[in-house]
């Protein structure tokens, strides 16, 4: 009997020192540790947050949002891609209206909604509907694409001119000072950083 009793005392000594050990390491040490590298990059550890000259956080560098134009005022803003919202040709300006269509090359609901944002953007930048790039009436897998391609910025250049009272090559330089170039020299396609662009603009700015 004295042996069972010794025996049951030593397992459970054993298994409170392996309780002990694993709740240092396991909720104490190993948190402190994931803690401790994530401070090694704030910045993305923190959403990757952009902030204006105020020093107001703005938005993210890693989620594109397409400015919403005050009724009445002129458009003087860069707009990103759709959001990808169903049933919205041009999708609102809000992140969590971000959806996946699961809608094929082959869909004519697809067909409709492209068509219909082609006749959308043409209008609003004045020109003819073949002019519209392609990604400016698509979105991506996320639908939350920080960049837009050169093409479709270079497009939006006229209109933002007359709208904020810079000339047109003063809006192109600003565009060009926040367009990347391809990932390590050859992989995917420049892009221009939508929120950068508005905020050297002077848009977004602390109220």
């Amino acid at each position: 009997m004295f042996t069972l009793v010794t025996g049951f005392v030593r397992q459970c000594g054993a298994a409170l020192a392996v309780l002990v050990v694993l709740t240092v390491v396991l909720g104490g040490a190993y948190p402190a540790v994931v803690w401790a590298v994530s401070r090694i990059d704030t910045t993305s550890a923190e959403g990757s947050p952009v902030t204006d000259v105020h020093g107001c956080v703005v938005g993210s560098s890693l989620i594109g949002v397409d400015p919403q134009v005050p009724a009445g005022q002129p458009d003087s803003f860069l707009h990103a891609r759709v959001a990808g919202a169903p049933g919205d040709p041009m999708a609102p300006g809000d992140p969590a209206a971000s959806a996946a269509s699961n809608l094929g090359p082959n869909s004519p609901e697809l067909a409709a909604a492209i068509t219909a944002r082609r006749m959308i953007i043409a209008r609003r930048e004045g020109v003819s509907p073949a002019q519209v790039p392609a990604d400016a009436v698509t979105a991506s897998g996320s639908g939350l694409d920080p960049d837009i391609s050169p093409a479709y910025a270079a497009l939006q250049v006229p209109r933002i001119a007359r709208a904020t009272g810079r000339t047109p090559a003063q809006v192109q330089a600003i565009i060009d000072a926040h367009t990347s170039g391809r990932q390590w020299g050859y992989l995917g396609e420049p892009g221009v950083d939508v929120l950068e662009v508005n905020l050297a603009l002077g848009h977004q700015v602390c109220r």
